[in-house]
């Protein structure tokens, strides 16, 4: 088990599987919209906009959003 903190800092990756996943991204966009999941995984937002581009980008990532779901369940145990 890991008893690490996740570690807080609002432009860069917490989870091990974002931070593997971003320098092959080309598109700051792809980046961004990464981030946003990832911080949407950690402390959810209200609101079915938010809801909407989580569900989309978890459709379009779905390796990498299980990856950093169970992650994050890990580190949270």
């Amino acid at each position: 088990m890991n008893s690490e903190p996740i570690p807080w800092n609002p432009s860069q990756p917490c989870t091990m599987a974002l931070r593997r996943a971003l320098p092959a991204l080309r598109d700051p966009a792809l980046a961004a919209d990464l981030l946003f999941l990832e911080r949407w995984e950690i402390a959810p937002l209200h609101g079915a906009a938010a809801a909407l581009r989580v569900t989309q980008l978890r459709r379009a990532n779905p390796e990498l959003a299980a990856a950093i779901r169970a992650e994050l369940a890990e580190l949270r145990r």
